[in-house]
């Protein structure tokens, strides 16, 4: 008995004293099921001779137990039982193994996990990882990506739930934090410490922007994960099916934070404004467009990783608001004043209106040199017309 039990325990991956214990609660409840049976007993089993004992005691009047306890052993006990016992032990077995599967996984949300494709449909994808499964819900896949049936595929745990029929693992495909895991597998100087991921910002399927530090001054961030010839960032990028990565360095500095976020972009400046939390990034005309990126991508991933809003503009936009007082006027619009009937420039601020003849004057202010510019060109124009004459 002891061989087979032993047996069972290698099987099914739980200890023999659990197995006891299940036998001994099975055996128990068979005895109570048995007509005359005392209210109060317990089993005991013997674990070298194996023998099986029942023992009960009397209950008061408040239903505490009181006296000796005596031997209740029927003498068909063991034929009797068996079937029932057989019942409640698989019962036992099968809760003491979803226990097990719950407490392997109930401490590894945040963790990576290979699972191999069992089923999908629109709803989920089931992942199989060995003794349990895993669910892959459709918003946590991503868009484009089409699992095959019997493929491996690497995910993200981010909840572990404990159900009646046991652990239910919920993963994914899209949290930021699959980057990072990924690269802990690709990278050793991640996983030792010496190079942390400071900061991620993702669309999941297109792009990843990543800010990395170096703990040790003799050890390059950047190289570190790109590896020789890009080997440690093509594996990442493999495995998110051609997701494009960009590695930047992080920076305590946010103006230069910033500028490095938006990389490939040149940056010329960056001014921050504290007090909206806004980043005013002044870029060459000939990289407008690749600072954006495409639909505004490259901007909104550089906001996301650096925690600012922001706002990109070209060098002759900059120089266009400077001329035109485009920084005092830039927030309002043109409304008709009820009193007059004529079209004033209403501060968003709330501040007064401004007439369209003042607004011209303020412009001219802020650009002298070239009302002077074009007054003098006005004069030799007239000029040349009067020698004509």
């Amino acid at each position: 008995m002891m061989e087979a039990l032993q047996a069972l325990a290698a099987d099914k991956g739980i200890s023999v004293d659990t197995l006891f214990g299940a036998l001994a609660d099975a055996l128990e409840s068979a005895y109570k099921r048995m007509p005359d049976a005392n209210e109060y007993a317990w089993v005991t089993i013997d674990p070298e001779s194996f023998e099986i004992r029942v023992f009960a005691q009397e209950l008061d009047e408040d239903g505490e137990p009181e006296g000796d306890e005596f031997d209740v052993t029927p003498d068909d006990f063991g034929r009797i039982a068996a079937q029932t016992a057989k019942q409640v032990m698989f019962q036992r077995i099968r809760e003491a193994e979803r226990e097990m599967k719950y407490e392997e996984y109930a401490g590894r949300e945040g963790d990576i996990v290979t699972g191999i494709i069992q089923q999908s449909d629109s709803r989920y994808t089931l992942l199989d990882l060995g003794r349990v499964e895993a669910l892959l819900p459709q918003a946590e896949q991503v868009a484009f990506e089409r699992p095959e049936p019997n493929s491996r595929l690497k995910a993200y745990i981010v909840e572990v739930r404990k159900t009646a029929k046991g652990p239910q693992i919920v993963v994914s495909r899209t949290h930021p934090g699959l980057i990072k895991r990924l690269f802990e597998l690709e990278v050793p100087e991640i996983a030792d410490g010496v190079v942390e991921i400071r900061a991620c910002a993702r669309e999941p399927g297109h792009r990843t922007k990543i800010a990395v530090w170096s703990n040790d001054g003799n050890v390059d961030p950047v190289g570190a994960c790109v590896g020789a010839r890009g080997a440690r960032v093509r594996m990442v990028v493999n495995e998110l099916r051609g997701e494009k990565i960009d590695i930047v360095p992080f920076s305590d500095d946010p103006q230069d934070f910033v500028m490095k976020a938006l990389s490939p972009a040149k940056v010329k400046e960056v001014l921050l404004h504290d007090d909206t939390g806004v980043a005013e990034v002044i870029v060459p005309d000939y990289q407008l467009s690749l600072a954006i990126g495409k639909e505004g991508q490259n901007a909104r991933l550089a906001a996301r990783l650096t925690g600012w809003r922001v706002d990109i503009k070209s060098e002759t936009q900059q120089a266009e608001e400077a001329a035109y007082g485009g920084e005092e006027w830039a927030e309002g619009e043109w409304v008709v004043d009820e009193a007059t009937g004529e079209q004033v420039w209403q501060p968003a601020d709330g501040g007064q209106a401004v007439s369209a003849a003042e607004w011209s004057e303020s412009a001219e202010e802020a650009a002298p040199e070239e009302a002077s510019t074009e007054q003098a060109d006005e004069s030799v124009g007239d000029a040349a017309d009067e020698s004509k004459s």
